[in-house]
């Protein structure tokens, strides 16, 4: 019995260092944006008509003596797509090739839903637990209940397997049927439920009001995520007998970002007037600014403060939308430096061949400011207590230390790390609890000076 809690013991410490990886390498994933006036022009080799052609000759001579003396018959066709591959991660950190597989995944993440069954989960003792079923899913539909424990899916065991490998597991096309093997308390024996996959939205945006204070935690920007920060304001608001909150904490920790669009749709909704984005590219087409727009959103919450927690996880979208809403003044940051991530990627179809993933411009804050390697710097620096099985692994550097990485920050690159680590008990995260205290009067800042009445 000691050993088998010894052994749950390391799967558990595994998982948990596991997540704070995959929360610090999802940027390297998302679509983005890029740069502006005043920009580091990097130097371009022009090659001659000439020079291409041999370099294309060069290429085919390659190939066909690997496809006539390689000492086994290779497939030509992955030959081709390791070239192309090569081609692209040759270019910096986030241009890549996806194939047809990896570029339906990357469409599911940035439109919000995926095929699946409809279940938030946790791990207990290595073993995957449902924290509760979502409504109107497989998962209720077909009686799945909180506290149910998952031991196999499709009689394969999920015991030790991780969180992320169970999830993959879950997920598949829409329509396809999946056996859910099920340990549930005061049944005797497990037993099986077979669900249908089905059309699952990711919730993009969780909220709480906490002591008068609206906390928004937005953990992607899919196309969810305007849509669900709009939402989470008017139940706020709501919440609170239809008095406005004393203030919004916005937190974008270990977010990796997304799509660019919803990031400036909700600084918009935050700002009534003023740049929000520029972008340039070698192209006019990917050189534009955006502003903000007045609207009744933006009028009716002007005066109620906001707080942005950042840490060394959020990255590109979540940094278009801080440093707008810091260089605006609308908004204190609180946490560690970000990621600096200052580059978009367009995602341009292959047709059935996948799709390539370019970057095409670098982005530029309100002041012309550009976060690339650098990251945006919070006006409150304030360090979580890292538990010491975390403390090192929780730290990274960010973009500066990615290799390839196209450079061109309004400022020096990052050297040393930033931490991604965010407590999973409340009563511990201290950049929410000084969050909260700053909102109150019970920490001050210029933007929050202390309350006379307090």
């Amino acid at each position: 019995m000691n050993f088998l809690n010894t052994a749950l013991n390391i799967f558990q410490k595994s998982a948990r260092l596991a997540g704070i990886a995959a929360l610090v390498s999802i940027s390297s994933f998302q679509p983005v944006l890029a740069q502006v006036e005043g920009a580091e022009e990097h130097e371009i080799v022009t090659r001659s008509p000439e020079e291409v052609y041999s370099s294309l000759r060069l290429f085919g001579e390659v190939f066909d003596r690997i496809r006539e003396e390689y000492v086994d018959a290779p497939d030509e066709k992955a030959l081709i797509q390791a070239a192309i591959e090569g081609m692209l991660t040759s270019l910096d950190p986030h241009s890549e090739y996806l194939t047809p597989r990896t570029r339906d995944v990357v469409m599911q993440q940035t439109s919000g839903e995926f095929g699946g069954l409809g279940i938030e989960l946790t791990m207990q003792e290595g073993v995957v637990k449902i924290i509760a079923p979502i409504p109107d899913t497989p998962a209720e539909r077909a009686g799945l209940m909180a506290d149910d424990f998952i031991i196999k899916l499709d009689g394969k065991a999920v015991l030790g397997q991780g969180m992320d490998a169970t999830i993959n597991q879950m997920r598949g096309n829409v329509g396809d049927p999946i056996t859910v093997t099920v340990v549930r308390q005061g049944v005797a024996d497990p037993f099986d439920v077979v669900l249908e996959r089905d059309r699952i939205p990711l919730r993009a945006v969780r909220w709480v009001l906490e002591d008068g204070v609206g906390i928004m935690r937005l953990d992607t920007f899919s196309e969810q995520a305007f849509p669900g920060i709009k939402d989470a304001i008017a139940d706020i608001i709501e919440e609170g007998n239809g008095e406005l909150p004393k203030g919004f904490i916005l937190d974008l920790r270990n977010n990796g970002g997304g799509l660019v669009d919803q990031a400036v749709f909700i600084a918009d909704a935050f700002l009534a007037r003023g740049a929000i984005l520029l972008t340039r590219g070698r192209t006019e087409a990917e050189s534009a600014r955006y502003d903000a727009r007045a609207d009744d959103l933006d009028r009716q919450i002007a005066d109620v403060p906001l707080v942005v927690l950042i840490n060394g996880g959020s990255a590109s979208a979540s940094e278009i939308l801080a440093g707008a809403l810091q260089d605006q003044k609308r908004a204190t940051l609180i946490g560690t430096r970000s990621f600096g991530k200052g580059s978009v990627q367009l995602i341009i179809s292959l047709g059935i061949d996948g799709a390539m993933k370019l970057t095409t411009s670098r982005y530029y804050t309100p002041s012309n400011r550009s976060i690339q390697a650098s990251g945006i710097q919070p006006d409150i620096k304030i360090e979580q207590d890292v538990p010491e099985e975390f403390q090192g692994a929780d730290e990274i550097v960010g973009e500066a230390a990615l290799d390839g990485q196209i450079g061109g920050g309004s400022q020096d690159e990052a050297t040393s790390g930033s931490s991604t680590y965010v407590p999973t008990d409340r009563s511990l995260d201290t950049q929410l609890n000084y969050a909260i205290d700053l909102i109150l009067g019970k920490e001050t800042h210029p933007m929050y000076p202390p309350d006379p009445n307090s």
